[in-house]
């Protein structure tokens, strides 16, 4: 039926009709991979950038269910590596599941719940923007801003950019 319909749709459009079938089903299902830059974090301690004794990145890797036009959910996991003294090691992995608000004009809000292996925990807002968009995939910019709490640490605010690629 569908099918049916969106051949009637094509033949009316070759024909000059304005009817065109652009509607999105859903859900959908997408995927995305990028890398994530921690810039500073900051906490009643201190201030710390992350180039300055060390460098820390991760590697954000999701999968979305986007329900309709206006709300989505979504999975991520990120290891993190860190490298300091000449030495790197996986120092971290997060779970991060989420909520996918789209805004329009290729931004889109997340709000994320945070649980980490190195026993923290907590929330992380996003603010995300397609900045290319292909007909397979599109690349993203995104500024994360993780909120931190437990295993016996301050409280910490830390500012981050990503980039990736969906599809």
């Amino acid at each position: 039926m569908i099918l049916v319909l969106y051949n009637f749709c094509h033949a009316q459009a070759q024909l000059g009709n304005s009817f065109t079938p652009t509607s999105i089903n859903y859900p959908r299902i997408t995927g995305y991979v990028g890398i994530i830059h921690p810039l500073v974090n900051i906490t009643k301690d201190g201030t710390t950038a992350n180039f300055n004794n060390s460098y820390t990145v991760g590697m954000p890797t999701g999968i979305n269910i986007i329900k309709s036009a206006k709300i989505g959910f979504s999975i991520e996991v990120t290891p993190f590596i860190r490298v300091e003294n000449g030495i790197s090691k996986m120092n971290n992995l997060l779970f991060h599941p989420g909520v996918l608000m789209p805004l329009g004009n290729g931004f889109t809000l997340v709000g994320r719940a945070a649980f980490e292996t190195s026993g923290r925990f907590g929330f992380t807002p996003i603010l995300n923007k397609v900045v290319k968009k292909n007909k397979n995939s599109n690349y993203f910019i995104a500024i994360p801003l993780p909120v931190r709490f437990g295993n016996d640490r301050p409280s910490s605010f830390t500012a981050a950019f990503q980039f990736g690629i969906g599809f």
